[in-house]
């Protein structure tokens, strides 16, 4: 069966096609889930949430544009919905930001260790650095998303790099220690 057949029958609540089209995707999106969440428990909260919205809304979608474009930001939504009820952002002040660059190099980095020290990010850091650098949003669209300000964006971006940037020297000066 096609995708463009699948997504037709779980327009129709068709169980099997809904089981198909969660097996197409389920690793794409919990990769998705664990880039938004603090632990792997959140991200499989998250996944299952995306998937009750994607196959409710399932009917919105009317085969303009990637499927698989349209349930990626269903999930990243959705697993933002956690914090837009929580006040996870401060208000910055926009002469306060310094940008900060963060050099990996994937020979020396586990790649393990930076999903685990981006995990470990404060909530409004960790957002803000997943949508900005993973996802390629703006900031003008991670304001928007975030209800923050540009400013705050940028901030938090900032802020994120930093604390990253200091986990990978000291991961780098010490790469057999456990404890960061």
């Amino acid at each position: 069966m096609s995708l463009k057949q699948l997504i037709e029958q779980c327009k129709k609540n068709d169980a099997q096609a809904q089981s198909q089209i969660y097996k197409l995707y389920a690793s794409k999106l919990f990769s998705i889930c664990l880039k938004y969440s603090r632990n792997y428990a959140e991200a499989e909260d998250n996944l299952q949430d995306a998937y009750i919205t994607i196959f409710k809304k399932i009917k919105q979608y009317k085969n303009k544009g990637s499927f698989e474009g349209w349930i990626k930001r269903i999930t990243i939504n959705t697993a933002l919905q956690r914090y837009r009820s929580v006040r996870v952002f401060d208000i910055i002040n926009e002469e306060q930001i310094e940008d900060v660059s963060v050099e990996i190099d994937e020979d020396t980095v586990d790649m393990g260790f930076l999903l685990r020290i981006i995990q470990e990010l404060p909530d409004r850091y960790r957002l803000v650095f997943n949508l900005y650098a993973l996802d390629d949003f703006s900031h003008k669209e991670i304001a928007e998303m975030l209800t923050i300000s540009t400013g705050t964006s940028k901030s938090n971006l900032a802020r994120a790099r930093l604390i990253l940037k200091e986990k990978i020297e000291q991961y780098k000066a010490n790469p057999n220690s456990q404890s960061l």
